[in-house]
């Protein structure tokens, strides 16, 4: 299994370090790119320094009004500071942050921390303070709070988890999100308090939850089985463009069943790439899909561990 890996885009820009610009390389205008400010608590003793220095110089050096998207990259020791630390500091200077539209939170490497190492906080303290924000993104589910909110422009969500806790889920599932178009759940594992089961899913797939909602992520779990199931007959499936049930552990079963549900030809994308799918069955889902233009994505077929068969299959993304 691999970690997640750092962006290298968000919010329709290229992501660049501050730090990089910081230290002589070229620096873009403020709104040309989606800023990563980071400190390196392992590295030399020059960047060993409190992340509220890191971005006080950012929002000296980099026209802070001009800022659309911020990364928010490692804060200190991932597995001892909360990302309240950074959200404080960002929420802190939102009267200067005035373009701001799209926030990515922890976005760490495996080699700076494995994905549940990192601890994370209330995020929707950012949608309270920046009404404007339009794409929050969020990496780890350690701690990880999502109380039900309501923010008007949030058009894309992104939770990235080896497990996410299924008060995290309800949080967001029951939350007033009426310009929500794109919602990406990783959903991770039960080992990693990854305890979200079907039914708890059962407002997201109803399609009345959020209207907008045309690009729908439900990834990275060892249930991916049951998810397709269920997906091929929820209401949602009707309104979506792109359907992504990637990175988890689907094999025929999940396929046949999507084939054997509602049809999927009007998808203009079906990403099941990461799965456990035969060759014969990996056929029929192309078969059926890409003659009437859908976009099938089955690559990185695997193979479970040993010989244990279903019990073998592993997610992406886990510890």
């Amino acid at each position: 299994m691999y970690g997640a890996q750092h962006l290298h885009e968000f919010g329709g820009l290229p992501a660049v370090d501050f730090q990089h610009t910081s230290d002589g390389g070229s620096r873009p205008a403020a709104d040309a790119a989606a800023w990563r400010v980071f400190v390196d608590p392992y590295g030399d003793e020059d960047r060993d320094r409190p992340w509220a220095e890191e971005f006080a110089d950012f929002l000296d050096t980099v026209d802070p009004a001009g800022v659309r998207a911020l990364i928010i990259g490692q804060w200190g020791e991932a597995y001892e500071e909360k990302s309240s630390v950074p959200i404080n500091l960002v929420i802190a200077a939102a009267d200067r942050l005035t373009s701001l539209e799209a926030v990515f939170v922890g976005d760490l490497e495996a080699e700076e921390a494995e994905i549940t190492w990192i601890e994370q906080s209330d995020v929707t303290a950012l949608l309270a303070a920046f009404p404007a924000l339009t794409e929050l993104g969020v990496r780890g589910g350690t701690d990880l709070v999502f109380p039900p909110t309501k923010h008007e422009r949030l058009r894309s969500l992104t939770i990235q988890a080896g497990g996410l806790p299924v008060e995290v889920v309800r949080g967001v599932l029951d939350s007033e999100l009426p310009a929500l178009e794109r919602l990406d759940l990783w959903l991770g594992v039960s080992a990693y308090e990854g305890n979200t089961d079907v039914a708890d899913l059962a407002p997201l797939l109803s399609g009345t939850r959020f209207p907008r909602l045309n690009h729908l992520g439900v990834r990275n779990s060892e249930i991916q089985n049951e998810i397709a199931a269920a997906i091929a007959s929820a209401p949602v499936v009707a309104q979506l463009r792109v359907l992504d049930l990637s990175n988890g552990t689907l094999g025929d079963e999940g396929a046949a069943a999507l084939l054997e549900g509602q049809p999927l030809t009007h998808l203009e994308v079906l990403d099941l790439h990461h799965h456990f799918l035969s060759d014969a069955v990996a056929e029929r889902v192309r078969s059926a899909l890409e003659p009437h233009g859908v976009r099938v994505d089955l690559s990185e077929k695997c193979e479970p561990w040993g010989d244990r068969g279903a019990e073998g299959r592993y997610t992406a993304v886990s510890e």
